[in-house]
């Protein structure tokens, strides 16, 4: 595929992230249906329509691309694509059936173990983040559209780190401390990568935890935008495993986080 195409695909989706989004806010306030799935996580009525909405314009869009979504892949199925789409409808799903606005849409397509195409919608924070290429990285708010450099100096002397709910490790608290990190801000959900790219935080490290699909849509997001997105150990984060989990991730807003 071609730049062209991936910025096609892009405007195609943006309106279904927006119905979408619209939607699981429109769900809650008439009452989810929950269930229990069988790793003990929640599950929504909410999920499942986002999915449906997001996957049925995925296959009118490109009917030839595997699509592999958290709601419907069966874990035991080894995925040995090179290029599929990856699906979390809502990431964040405690958050969501809670109220909590920091729930996200999740959609990237994985290229060679990369992902080059990611939307990350958050809409109950009336924000939508796309993007389909190096520099091409973007923030929808107020029906304005704002191309995200975290690369850019920013307006502070401080190092902010930000991380999922709990305390970090120790080995965590180690790395962070090594950059100087001044601050801690727990946020739930893909949307960290979003406050990476658009320079709110500064750095993002966790140990393996998750799936494939938790992290692909905001590492588009966030690597597109400048940040600089490696293991611990500092090698490639690759996505395309046989059992779709994450290994450790150190997420830098710029080589140096002091510029």
């Amino acid at each position: 595929m071609s730049e062209i195409n991936f910025k096609k695909i892009i405007e195609n989706l943006i309106p279904v992230f927006d119905k979408a989004g619209q939607e699981s806010i429109d769900l809650y306030k008439r009452g989810l249906k929950i269930e229990m799935k069988d790793d003990n996580s929640p599950v929504s009525n909410g999920d499942m329509e986002v999915n449906k909405l997001i996957t049925d314009k995925l296959v009118e869009l490109t009917p030839d691309i595997p699509i592999i979504s958290e709601e419907t892949v069966k874990v035991n199925d080894k995925n040995k694509n090179s290029v599929f789409w990856l699906i979390d409808p809502i990431d964040g799903t405690k958050e969501y059936i809670s109220g909590k606005d920091e729930y996200t849409l999740n959609a990237a397509l994985v290229v060679n173990k990369k992902p080059l195409i990611g939307l990350v919608g958050a809409p109950k924070k009336g924000q939508l983040f796309y993007s389909y290429g190096p520099g091409k990285s973007f923030l929808i708010e107020n029906k304005k559209t704002k191309n995200l450099d975290c690369k850019k100096k920013i307006e502070r002397n401080d190092i902010r780190a930000v991380s999922s709910y709990g305390k970090p490790s120790e080995m965590i608290m180690k790395i962070l401390n090594e950059y100087g990190v001044s601050s801690i801000t727990n946020v739930a959900s893909s949307y960290k990568f979003c406050l990476i790219a658009d320079g709110t935080f500064d750095i993002y490290a966790a140990k393996d935890r998750a799936n494939e699909w938790d992290y692909a849509a905001g590492h588009a997001v966030a690597e597109n935008a400048g940040a600089i997105i490696t293991t611990l150990d500092k090698k490639p984060f690759l996505y395309g495993k046989e059992d779709y989990r994450n290994p450790s991730i150190l997420i830098l807003r710029s080589k140096n986080l002091n510029d």
